[in-house]
């Protein structure tokens, strides 16, 4: 017989089934926290993996191209070269205010002319210059002169557009004073050293007074200053063609250049002025505005006194030009130096028994 069950039984049962269900419950929902914690924060799905890309294993893989293989720009086009400079200049001022009453220092001549090379030489850079021009100068102590001659004349020179070059040529020794030789030896010199086709010889005294009276050759032979406060701002004479001049190569090398044979003051721009004439050659000369010029006062130099024999030389100039002159030069350079603003060539031109 069947002992009978005691009261309350069922329900304890029932009571345990409930609480091992709840266990149950629990374990399983801490196991899917704990497992979603491992996989990512909760909430955020995964993002679904990367497909590699497709690649074509029969090519090879592709690399940067070489920097040879680049593509090039396509060259810059050359600058246009310069041309002729203009005529006349555009860089001329005309009339110009000359004196010599303050002294100059040539470190600040140098300084405003930075665009003067060792020796004297300059060329403009923004035009190819009509002329190459020597500019010769025939020197012996006037080194004062010198000073303002290169202040006054490298600015000009410049303005004119030139391709020049400035040469003094001194005489060495104690004997008389040769102009027209040294002014021979500066056209030798000068032409060792660059292909000029115009020469001018100037005095060292004289200063022009207006840039448009141009240091350049014409088609005749060029007096240049043909208007000195020295004679009231007028020639002397008509046949005058001393102070400053120039020639072409071609008409320099016609008269046999100048005479060797003057010693002493005087007479070598008659004979040159002769010398032209009976080669068929006029004289050309700018008007008495643009020609003038001052001349730098001083008392005669030593050894420079005027000489005695220059009239019958002059007398007999059509005899002599073909025998004396540059086929008859002969002289020796000493030394050259080339300072910023200009070449000196000091030189032994012998004597006049020589």
């Amino acid at each position: 017989m069947k002992e009978p069950s005691l009261p309350g039984t069922s329900l304890q049962r029932a009571c345990r089934l409930l609480v091992a269900f709840c266990v149950l419950h629990l374990s399983a929902t801490l196991l899917y926290y704990l497992a979603g914690s491992a996989l990512g924060p909760p909430g955020r799905p995964e993002p679904p993996p990367r497909r590699p890309p497709v690649t074509n294993l029969s090519l090879p893989l592709s690399r940067p191209p070489s920097p040879a293989a680049r593509p090039r720009p396509p060259p810059a086009s050359p600058a246009p070269a310069p041309g002729p400079c203009p005529e006349p200049s555009p860089l001329l001022v005309g009339a110009l205010h000359v004196e010599f009453s303050q002294p100059v220092n040539l470190e600040e001549v140098v300084r405003i002319n930075p665009e003067v090379k060792a020796g004297g030489r300059f060329a403009p850079k923004d035009c190819i210059a009509l002329q190459k021009v020597a500019i010769i100068i025939p020197f012996r102590n006037r080194e004062e002169h010198l000073k303002y001659w290169l202040y006054y004349l490298h600015p000009i020179l410049q303005r004119q557009q030139l391709d020049y070059g400035v040469y003094v040529i001194n005489q060495d020794g104690e004997e008389e004073f040769n102009r027209a030789k040294l002014l021979n030896i500066g056209f030798a010199e000068a032409l060792k050293e660059y292909d000029y086709d115009c020469f001018v010889f100037s005095d060292v005294d004289l200063i022009p007074m207006d840039d448009r009276n141009t240091y350049k050759c014409y088609s005749q032979p060029r007096h240049l200053s043909v208007s000195m406060d020295k004679f009231g701002f007028r020639l002397p004479y008509n046949q005058y063609f001393g102070g400053v001049s120039a020639l072409s190569k071609e008409q320099f090398t016609k008269i046999n250049g100048f005479p060797n044979n003057y010693w002493g003051w005087g007479g070598e721009d008659d004979d040159i002025y002769n010398r032209l004439v009976f080669k068929g050659m006029g004289i050309s000369r700018p008007d008495a505005i643009i020609g003038k010029c001052r001349m730098i006062r001083h008392s005669r130099d030593r050894k420079n006194e005027p000489n005695p024999e220059r009239f019958d030389r002059i007398a007999h100039t059509r005899e002599t030009m073909s025998s004396d002159g540059l086929n008859t030069l002969s002289y020796k350079v000493l030394k050259t130096d080339k300072y910023p603003l200009y070449t000196k060539i000091t030189v032994d031109i012998g004597s006049p028994n020589s």
